[in-house]
């Protein structure tokens, strides 16, 4: 078994489960079944001693229920050994008892068939236990689930409150506003109406040119964020164009070359001449 480290060795309730888990290990009955028990209780043991203080009475929980669960099969793996064994000795002795007397050997056959049976009744008590223990570490297994779930929210949730702070810090630096956003899987798409070139041309118009500078500034704000713009055309300006105008204005304003990509996506409308899609 792996060696303590400062920090488990520290802590009595690690202590005391990898000495239950050395017990196991020394007993040269139990020592070569419920591998994959032991194991798990291991690791169970490992994600104890590195949880968060939020979460140590759950991996307190699930550390406890697993070294239970080892020492449990462990034991019913023994036992129905055991009555494997016992089996195999009975019919041996069935075909030795053809050899002697009949009465003897029928004594003998009624003695090992109770024995088997108690075996048996001990073994399917302690199946019995087992599944209890396999409900029992659904349930905690369960529970770690939720917790994770629920560890991604407050990590998203995070991140939110820090797109927003970065988003108010563009506004600041820029002086202008960014254009409304909503998070989709491909990323934090930004809509750009056709209101951001001057007439129907490929140029922005002050207004345009206001949200370029608000948007490099959000950029900025995030430097491992990439964009991806795509431009939506009219009759007399390709989406192209109107992607890389607002390409070469982020670049203007210090966004590098690297971090920007610009594609033409066909027809466009009043309310979507552009989208810029942030992937952070």
């Amino acid at each position: 078994m792996a060696s303590l480290t400062a920090s488990a060795a520290d802590n009595p309730l690690i202590v005391q489960w990898n000495q239950r888990l050395a017990a196991l290990q020394a007993d040269p009955v139990l020592a070569d079944v419920a591998a994959y028990e032991k194991l798990q209780a291991q690791h169970a043991i490992a994600a104890f001693d590195k949880a968060r203080r939020s979460q140590r009475e759950t991996a307190q929980y699930v550390a406890e229920r697993r070294v239970e669960i080892a020492e449990t099969a462990a034991r019913a793996q023994a036992a129905r050994r055991d009555a494997e064994r016992l089996d195999r000795t009975r019919s041996e002795l069935l075909v030795e008892a053809s050899r002697r007397e009949a009465e003897s050997a029928r004594r003998e056959a009624e003695r090992l068939r109770v024995q088997a049976q108690i075996q048996a009744e001990e073994t399917e008590r302690l199946r019995l236990a087992a599944e209890a223990e396999a409900l029992a570490r659904q349930e905690a297994e369960t529970t770690l689930d939720t917790v994770a779930g629920q560890q991604a929210n407050r990590l998203s949730a995070a991140r939110q409150r820090e797109l927003k702070l970065a988003r108010e810090e563009a506004e600041l630096v820029s002086g202008a506003k960014l254009p409304a956003s909503k998070f989709e899987t491909r990323g934090e798409v930004f809509t750009l109406g056709a209101d951001v070139f001057a007439g129907n041309s490929a140029k922005l118009s002050s207004g345009g040119a206001a949200s370029a500078s608000a948007l490099a500034a959000y950029l900025q704000a995030n430097p491992k964020a990439r964009a991806r713009i795509d431009g939506y055309g009219d009759k007399q300006t390709p989406g192209q164009r109107r992607a890389d105008a607002l390409r070469d204005a982020l670049t203007a304003a210090g966004i590098p070359r690297s971090r920007l990509q610009s594609a033409g996506k066909g027809t466009g409308t009043k309310v979507r001449a552009l989208e810029v899609v942030i992937t952070h």
